[in-house]
């Protein structure tokens, strides 16, 4: 959805490319999170009377919610760097992972998944009695399209990692496993293979504001295209 350009050899511009595919699925994606927003809050919480509960849950709703929003931001922003031409070898291609963990909208799916089960229970248990400020059905609506939704992003997000995850585990992509081809490059031991992509283990992998570190001689020769 962004590329990048060198606009001199002094300096670099990013410029935005405009993809509509791209740019629709982001404003889905964004108006989704917003509608978990306003049911978690408006309908969950905020009517909630149980104080502790409704804090210690907005806390963590929202912030997964920027952290959710943040990654996808910055995910949309990075320059993804290219391999030159004749140099797509297995180590510069390891060389452009990502060094940060963005799967953040898993997290935010499965806490309205248990909000949303834990309202349904606790508004049948008081007979829809100061439940939440809309009526019942509407209650029930809001909430089922909350459900779907979380399980939706959830088993989406939650399967992206799972395919990634194996094909770095093992060091072989996901087109190489198919085709079961003998390898012919010296696979890594697979912890190996993930600090390769990660790199070394920190609480960093799952901040959105974590810089790339500086780069290395053979990072040197990728350009932005």
């Amino acid at each position: 959805m962004v590329a990048w350009s060198n606009v001199s050899s002094s300096c670099e511009v990013g410029l935005l490319v405009t993809d509509i595919c791209g740019v629709i699925c982001a404003i889905l994606t964004w108006l989704l999170i917003l509608y978990a927003e306003f049911v978690v809050m408006v309908v969950m919480l905020l009517p909630c009377p149980y104080p502790v509960y409704s804090a210690v849950n907005m806390i963590i709703f929202q912030t997964f919610a920027f952290l959710a929003f943040a990654s996808h931001l910055r995910a949309m922003f990075t320059d993804p760097g290219a391999v030159p031409k004749g140099n797509a070898t297995k180590e510069m291609i390891q060389q452009m992972g990502f060094r940060e963990g963005q799967f953040y909208i898993a997290m935010i799916s499965i806490h309205s998944l248990i909000l949303s089960v834990n309202q349904l229970i606790m508004c049948t248990n008081h007979e829809w009695k100061d439940c939440s400020a809309y009526s019942p059905p509407a209650t029930v609506v809001l909430l089922l399209f909350l459900v779907f939704e979380g399980l939706l992003f959830a088993t989406f997000t939650m399967v992206m990692l799972g395919t990634q995850l194996q094909a770095i585990w093992n060091d072989e992509t996901g087109i190489e496993q198919l085709k079961k081809e003998e390898a012919r490059w010296v696979k890594k031991s697979r912890w190996k293979s993930i600090q390769a992509v990660f790199g070394r283990f920190s609480l960093a992998w799952f901040s959105p504001f974590t810089r790339p570190p500086p780069k290395t001689k053979l990072e040197s020769y990728l350009y932005s295209v």
